[in-house]
């Protein structure tokens, strides 16, 4: 079953914005991500190693970052089912279009 949540101009803002300096992400490239698009950048320069070393079935930090610190179910799940960095660029990229589309 598909839900639908409505995202209101104030919630798309909030989510493409900085997170709080101490929630921020921590790549084990050295990167320090703090936004979306910041994601997105990063996951198209990390390389493959760094990027299953955050997406593998035990760890899905990307997923978890996303979901319990952006605040965004839908693109946590999209992120977890990526099989390739590429992939989730992809979904980060198409995320974050949607979400300026709303403001």
């Amino acid at each position: 079953m598909v839900r639908i949540v409505k995202i209101s101009k104030e919630e798309a803002k909030r989510r493409l914005g900085d997170v709080p300096e101490d929630k921020r992400f921590w790549c084990n490239d050295g990167k320090l991500i703090k936004n979306l698009k910041e994601l997105g950048k990063a996951l198209n320069d990390m390389s493959d190693e760094t990027f299953h070393y955050h997406s593998g079935v035990e760890r899905k930090d990307f997923s978890k970052w996303i979901r319990d610190v952006v605040g965004d179910d839908k693109l946590a799940k999209d992120i977890s089912e990526a099989r390739s960095r590429m992939q989730a660029s992809q979904a980060v990229a198409q995320r974050i279009s949607f979400l300026e589309r709303k403001i």
